[in-house]
């Protein structure tokens, strides 16, 4: 068995976490740091673990622990790092968008690695310190890995994606309140989310010269959890060809899957998978992508991602069912 310590406890990608370790087989929850609600109980926070988990929030630190989440709001991994020094042998998985990318990944001597399994397993599997992707950034990338891996995303890029609310973390804000949310939709950071770095990172990793605009419409939904995205571009070659292109780079994937079938959002919701459906329109393609933001979006791939560094397997603790009423 494996300690875990999980730093940043009471936001939601939090509490996914812990309702997966709680129930992995190869790990035991050490701590859930939470300077905010340190002495109270987790189950207070996170509710749905009343009679499941016995733990408390702590304001202290166990540094020799195997293995440390950071669920932090963004830019504060960092300075945290910076205050605390655990074990030499302590993997840790960043779950903020500190050291996604490459002029960031480096700090007090730990070098951080991309954390999307279906784009470099290996060096996942041979790292300490993982940034894990972010959930927009991961349905996209999913969606053109493929093309981009074959040199073939030669055009604009055009996406329109939406998130469920809880995309937008625990804090309130104005367009967080329930009575703003419900029955409405909206669009933000147009053309400049904060996503685009990396997804430009990983396309340029596979195909180095690829130099089109990615145009990137983020959009704000109504329901609680979950991203629905559509992305075309102009493609040469046939549906069939395109077919054979994400079945043969998906085909050792475990949790990102093409559908034959139109898919959406509820097929994913509650599970660590991502859904993907391909069809052509006379000169375009259209690649649709769907996945839980809390899970392969966030706390499902960290779990993913600690399984390939410690060398269990992949799928470990990720068994989950989507909710479909």
């Amino acid at each position: 068995m494996i300690k875990a310590g999980i730093i940043g406890g009471a936001g939601y990608t939090a509490g996914e976490l812990i309702r997966l370790l709680i129930f992995h087989p190869n790990v035991v929850i050490d701590f859930v740091y939470s300077t905010s609600n340190a002495g109270n109980k987790i189950s207070a926070i996170h509710q749905d673990l009343i009679g499941t988990i016995d733990l408390n929030f702590t304001d202290t630190i166990n540094t020799e622990v195997d293995v440390l989440f950071l669920c932090l709001g963004h830019g504060n991994s960092k300075s945290f790092l910076e205050k605390n020094i655990f074990s030499k042998t302590t993997k840790i998985i960043d779950l903020s968008n500190d050291f996604r990318l490459e002029k960031d990944k480096t700090i007090a001597h730990k070098t951080f690695v991309y954390g999307l399994p279906e784009l470099q397993k290996e060096q996942i599997q041979n790292a300490n310190f993982i940034a894990n992707p972010g959930c927009f950034a991961t349905a996209i990338q999913l969606a053109i890995l493929p093309l981009a891996n074959a040199n073939l995303l030669e055009n604009d890029i055009h996406i329109n994606a939406v998130t469920g609310a809880t995309g937008a973390g625990t804090s309130l804000s104005k367009t967080t309140h329930f009575t703003w949310r419900d029955n409405n939709f909206s669009h933000y950071k147009a053309f400049e989310h904060q996503h685009l770095g990396e997804i430009h990172q990983s396309v340029n990793q596979l195909q180095k010269k690829f130099n089109a605009e990615i145009n990137f419409i983020p959009n704000r939904g109504n329901f609680s959890r979950g991203i629905f995205a559509t992305l075309y571009t102009e493609f040469k070659g046939s549906l069939e060809e395109a077919t054979l292109l994400y079945t043969d780079y998906y085909k050792d994937a475990k949790f990102t899957f093409l559908s034959e079938e139109e898919i959406h959002l509820k097929q994913v919701v509650n599970t660590n998978k991502c859904l993907l459906h391909l069809q052509k329109h006379k000169n375009k393609l259209l690649i649709t992508s769907t996945i839980d933001n809390l899970l392969k979006g966030a706390s499902g791939q960290a779990v993913q991602n600690m399984n390939l560094m410690f060398d269990f397997e992949e799928t470990e603790g990720l068994h989950l069912k989507a909710n479909f009423f």
